[in-house]
């Protein structure tokens, strides 16, 4: 029953919780075998790098990547400064870079501060599903082009961008490609090899992993991605992100992205009908409602919406003691302001202002589900004759 205890946990695309199976893969690291990775010689410390070794290579064979690609990190937005600062700075005869205008902050930011030291950036608009055109990425490369950064799948509306027709554009000029995989990941398994890409960050949190921890995919076969280090200390992951490897949490996101792999297809099946059928019962009971993204290329379990004359700070209040979902992202500011996203798909509109996010997850339950559907109808409702 809705708001019987806690609320029903609709945030999935903000955070996902730990699994299980992902807590008792980690709990060994957090008591028996506690060695620092980089001790390895002593008993202790060769334990504890032998399980970062099979970490490394679990996440490598999801990517089809080889392990000594693989760099552990404390997040994806550690990854993606990494990426974009490390491979921008290695390539100094390169100074052109292309991103799109809906990725994360982790992703805009660092272009921004390369921009502040003289880079040249290109920011691709999207269309009004959240889409890049990848004749609009092959239109803005140049010959120095150094890089250009793409996310999988954008986080606030759920659109999976092409990505692999990108990363050959981008492989035939001579330019690196990156892609944060956050939200990608915890649906499919992504050949970075296939999809042309050069770079690649993951998180942990996104994928029913521990939060604190991410990865970084940097190509070692032609044409390799280089890096140079933002980060200085004792050397660890070949010198780009030095500090002690946190074993147990390298642990837990390779069993994470281990189990995606193995049941995301089945998952995505049950997600897809369950977000349809929340949508159809939304759409009957109000009218104005308008659903934002691809409608196909999409995340299955984002459902991004705009209900007209329906502010979702307004909906949020009302039913946070029924369900926690959504009116933006998660890692915007403290401030209350549209979605750059949203901005960049619908300009300055009620659509755009009145956008919420509902993203179930492996666990929510398909009654759960409706139920909330039925009270978004009648508080919407509610909030309609108010402000008429």
């Amino acid at each position: 029953m809705l708001g019987s205890t806690l609320p029903v946990y609709l945030d999935h695309n903000a955070t996902t919780p730990v699994d299980p199976q992902v807590a008792a893969a980690m709990m060994p690291y957090l008591s028996e075998i506690f060695g620092n990775p980089s001790s390895v010689e002593h008993v202790h410390g060769s334990q504890a790098q032998g399980a970062v070794a099979k970490a490394r290579e679990q996440i490598a064979q999801v990517l089809g990547a080889r392990s000594n690609e693989i760099i552990l990190t404390g997040s994806c937005t550690e990854a993606n400064n990494i990426a974009i600062l490390g491979a921008a700075r290695a390539q100094p005869d390169r100074r052109h870079l292309i991103t799109t205008a809906v990725e994360h902050p982790s992703v805009l930011e660092p272009f921004r501060q390369l921009q502040r030291e003289g880079y040249a950036l290109t920011v691709i608009a999207v269309d009004e599903q959240g889409r890049v055109d990848p004749g609009d990425v092959d239109a803005a490369l140049r010959d120095d082009t150094g890089l250009v950064s793409v996310m999988g799948a954008n986080n606030e509306v759920g659109t999976i961008q092409p990505i692999a027709e990108i990363g050959a554009l981008c492989e035939r000029r001579g330019a690196l490609f990156h892609s944060d995989l956050a939200q990608l990941m915890a649906h499919r398994k992504v050949d970075v090899a296939a999809s042309h890409i050069h770079l690649a960050s993951l998180s942990g949190h996104k994928v029913y992993g521990p939060k604190g921890v991410g990865a970084l995919y940097v190509r070692s076969r032609s044409p390799r991605a280089r890096l140079q280090p933002i980060m200085f200390g004792g050397g660890q992951e070949k010198g780009i992100r030095p500090g002690t490897v946190a074993v147990h949490l390298a642990v837990g996101l390779a069993k994470a992205v281990e189990i995606v792999t193995r049941e995301a297809e089945a998952a995505d099946q049950r997600l897809r009908a369950m977000a349809e059928a929340f949508l159809d019962r939304v759409s009957a009971g109000i009218d104005g409602v308008q659903l934002n993204g691809h409608p196909t290329e999409r995340i299955v379990n984002n459902i991004s919406l705009s209900i007209a004359g329906v502010e979702p700070l307004a909906l949020m209040q009302r039913l946070n003691t029924f369900a926690s979902f959504s009116a933006s992202s998660a890692c915007a500011t403290e401030k209350v302001q549209t979605s750059p996203v949203l901005l960049a798909m619908f300009g300055n509109t009620p659509r755009a202002r009145q956008a919420f996010r509902v993203s179930p997850g492996r666990f929510t339950k398909d009654h759960e589900l409706l139920e909330f559907a039925d009270l978004v109808v009648v508080a919407a409702k509610d909030l309609r004759r108010y402000a008429a």
